[in-house]
């Protein structure tokens, strides 16, 4: 039997990278997903490719900085389907390779819209629909930059480690009421937003962060979607309030090798 048969799967920045395998990998184990993401040609072909393949899949518009995207989203799940089993709270930005003190506050406010707000209203708005059928499994992206330090990314570390405590104090909160909470911490990702920060920063990137790895490479996308369908699947009902770390050992011997940046 498919690990997510039969649940209804909210995943936020589906259209590409980490969001991507995320929906692909829960669809392929049974869920029916429910797509957002603000790149709509993508995210169209993408769920129209998932319903090719004979797997459930619809996709909605979702700018997660706008509290209505979000709620709509969710509603519309819960509209078609009559309940919510799985939210992931995945879209994010990636704005950093500065000193603190030469980021704008604009800069700032987006970044805290996007990565941490956009958590708190997933959870605000599908929590009422998991309280009322008293279960559920929530999965908020976050990443190793919330566990160690690197140059420039103050602010996207500050949102990450504040993903991590709202997790961990939601995961004691709603226990009780069989809803699990639990959040990943990706090292580098082959992802498109990554690609775009090698072109942005340049320099030897790419290659510090292979070294900065103890396994020597960066991961895939696929790796962390099999991290989340394990959290949202039954075999983790034991599991909530945790930090599952999926960074190639990043987190546990940091190789920062500032002199390859």
């Amino acid at each position: 039997m498919a690990r997510l048969e039969a649940k209804i799967a909210v995943i936020t920045g589906a259209a590409d990278g980490i969001g991507h395998a995320i929906a692909q990998a829960m669809a392929r184990e049974g869920a029916h997903v429910f797509l957002g993401d603000i790149a709509d040609s993508a995210g169209e072909d993408f769920a129209a490719a998932l319903r090719a393949a004979g797997h459930r899949a619809d996709y909605l518009h979702c700018d997660v900085s706008q509290e209505v995207d979000i709620s709509g989203l969710i509603d519309s799940a819960v509209r078609k389907t009559g309940r919510l089993d799985i939210l992931v709270n995945n879209a994010a930005i990636a704005i950093g390779g500065m000193p603190v003190h030469e980021m704008t506050d604009e800069q700032w406010h987006r970044l805290i819209a996007v990565n941490l707000t956009s958590v708190f209203r997933g959870c605000k708005y599908a929590l009422p629909h998991m309280i009322a059928q008293k279960s559920g499994s929530i999965i908020n992206m976050a990443s190793a930059q919330g566990h160690i330090g690197l140059d420039g990314w103050t602010a996207y570390a500050g949102a990450k480690g504040a993903v991590m405590a709202m997790t961990r104090q939601m995961a004691v909160e709603f226990g009780p009421l069989n809803i699990r909470v639990n959040s990943i911490s990706p090292g580098t990702i082959n992802t498109p937003m990554n690609d775009k920060l090698i072109k942005e920063i340049g320099g030897n990137l790419a290659k510090a962060w292979v070294k900065m790895h103890p396994l020597g490479r960066i991961g895939e996308p696929s790796e962390v979607a099999e991290a989340a369908v394990y959290l949202a699947s039954d075999a983790a009902g034991f599991t909530t309030g945790t930090d599952l770390r999926v960074d190639g050992g990043l987190t546990a011997a940091p190789r920062y090798v500032p002199e390859l940046l």
